[in-house]
């Protein structure tokens, strides 16, 4: 007959603790976010550059404006692409960004919702404002359109895909993480001026010179956080 007996583990038997490897967040998001500013200063040259209704020598003839939209169907097409990839990128920096910040603030905190709640709602303010290019750019200067419907199509890209106001938002929002310590303090500094700056503007009568500021603003943020957040930089 066979005794079995239990014999209980030991300190010797466990495994040894080991430390676990640190994992940073991917910085590759805030090249969407480059991108997205280049794009977004693109769709600010083009569109300035589909001028017809505001061309004083036709101001107020639509029939005229129409005919000039016509002759703008390269810069039309320019802005619909740029204002387009823009929106696409802006969303992957969206996400990017709240993943970075949530990464880095208090668990409870609203911020990281704040700033990505700015750059998508921004984002979807470029796709709206690209809503109508189907319907007009290879029509104007025909008999396909209505003049004073063409006449309002450029207002419209004049206007609505320079809302960029809430993205001062997402800029402010950095300051408050830069309070916690959660980004640098000078990316703090550059989204408390630059971001209250594009949302003062985006919330004036004057809100589509928002549209001005923000690319230049998103471009620095990107910037700052691909070679001057050290503790993420370089991480895949």
């Amino acid at each position: 007959m066979t005794a079995h007996t239990h014999v209980p583990p030991t300190a010797l038997d466990q495994a040894a603790p080991h430390d676990e490897p640190v994992v940073y967040p991917p910085t590759r998001w805030a090249l969407a976010g480059l991108g997205a500013g280049l794009a977004g200063l693109g769709m600010m040259i083009s569109s300035s550059m589909v001028d017809a209704v505001y061309d004083e020598k036709i101001q107020g003839d639509a029939v005229a404006i129409n005919e000039r939209l016509g002759d703008l169907v390269p810069q039309m097409l320019a802005f619909h692409l740029s204002a387009m990839i823009g929106a696409v990128l802006m969303v992957v920096f969206a996400a990017g960004l709240f993943r970075r910040m949530r990464a880095s603030v208090p668990a409870d905190s609203v911020l990281p919702l704040v700033a990505f709640s700015g750059v998508l709602i921004t984002a979807i303010m470029l796709v709206v404002g690209t809503g109508l290019d189907t319907e007009f750019i290879f029509a104007a200067g025909s008999d396909m359109v209505v003049p004073e419907d063409a006449a309002m199509f450029n207002h419209w890209i004049g206007t609505v895909p320079w809302c960029w106001g809430l993205l001062g938002l997402s800029g402010i929002a950095l300051f408050g993480a830069a309070r916690h310590g959660g980004v640098p303090k000078w990316l703090g500094l550059v989204g408390l001026l630059g971001g209250g700056l594009t949302l003062l503007l985006g919330i004036s009568p004057l809100q589509y010179m928002a549209g001005m500021t923000g690319p230049i603003g998103l471009l620095v943020i990107a910037i700052g956080f691909l070679a001057g957040d050290k503790a993420f930089r370089g991480r895949a």
